[in-house]
């Protein structure tokens, strides 16, 4: 039987990633990302999941905080979509934890880098055919200013790994291959295709949360707000395509779905102008780059 708990909702994958209870899970994730340079031995959490304390209260599901040994601040987060607004977001939170670090009277040079990993279901670059984006900052000729502020995207999607080929795999993408699958394979089929030992304790991890009655009632709750929203986002596309069919121009439909589109991942409209002079083939292919950055069931 299946294990059923998806890694990618934000409930169950802080539990497998900032736990302070499986440290070896974050340190062998982080180093899969980071290439291992320089390789992280010790993580500190700073900021675990605080379970409700009574039953008005909500579950706070927050980004995965994490201190290394060299001093580095390290954010993890999951998104399932691509809202609007999220590279300003990303770049906006790692700036502010880099300047948050510094009180009055401190100096400059105690400022400790700060790295973000966002983990995304749907590509927030689908141009690029690479599972892991690194942005750094740099001049045009690849010269680095400081590695002070990092972002890295992983974004699933574009993953390689496969039941047939996962073994012969990097570990970024055998953790690609278990986030996604981990739901839908048994035990004993993530235990032989992924058998190093932080696999074996994320399943656990997993585990835990099926069999433990309060962790799958928050894990199916936090899954349902997933689901509400992808279905309404579904809802409204759906809505627009039936209005742009009774204009009765193939082009009117496609334009109609377009605007739509626009208007859920809050992007700027495409003006009157620009839409009567694009073709129905131009047309198409933004609708279709559009629609993958919607959120999957």
């Amino acid at each position: 039987m299946s294990i059923g708990i998806k890694p990618t909702v934000d409930f169950a994958f802080k539990r497998v990633f900032g736990s302070p209870e499986h440290p070896a899970v974050t340190i062998h994730f982080l180093n899969a990302v980071l290439g291992g340079a320089p390789r992280i031995t010790s993580v500190t959490i700073l900021n675990p999941i605080r379970d409700k304390q009574t039953e008005d209260d909500k579950l706070s599901v927050l980004d995965v905080l994490a201190e290394d040994e060299f001093g580095r601040l390290l954010n993890i987060e999951m998104q399932t979509s691509v809202p609007a607004g999220l590279r300003q977001r990303l770049t906006f939170y790692a700036a502010s934890l880099y300047v948050d670090q510094l009180t009055g009277g401190d100096s400059y040079a105690e400022l400790r880098p700060v790295v973000s990993i966002c983990v995304l279901e749907q590509p927030l670059f689908p141009q690029v055919p690479r599972l892991h984006i690194d942005f750094r900052l740099r001049n045009p000729e690849g010269l680095l200013l400081t590695d002070d502020l990092q972002i890295h995207l992983v974004e699933l999607s574009k993953s390689a790994a496969t039941v047939h080929n996962v073994k012969q795999e990097d570990e970024l993408e055998s953790w690609a291959f278990f986030l996604r699958n981990a739901d839908q394979l048994t035990e004993e089929a993530i235990r032989r295709l992924l058998p190093e030992p932080e696999f074996n304790e994320a399943l656990g991890v997993l585990e835990m949360i099926a069999r433990a009655p309060e962790e799958r009632m928050l894990y199916q709750a936090r899954l349902k707000m997933q689901r509400d929203e992808a279905m309404r986002l579904e809802h409204a596309l759906t809505t627009g395509v039936q209005q742009g069919i009774e204009q009765g121009r193939e082009h009117g439909r496609q334009e109609g779905q377009l605007i739509l589109l626009e208007q859920l991942l809050g992007l700027p409209a495409t003006t009157a102008e620009e839409l009567a002079a694009l073709s129905q083939e131009e047309l198409a292919a933004r609708i279709a780059a559009l629609r993958a950055r919607l959120p999957g069931p």
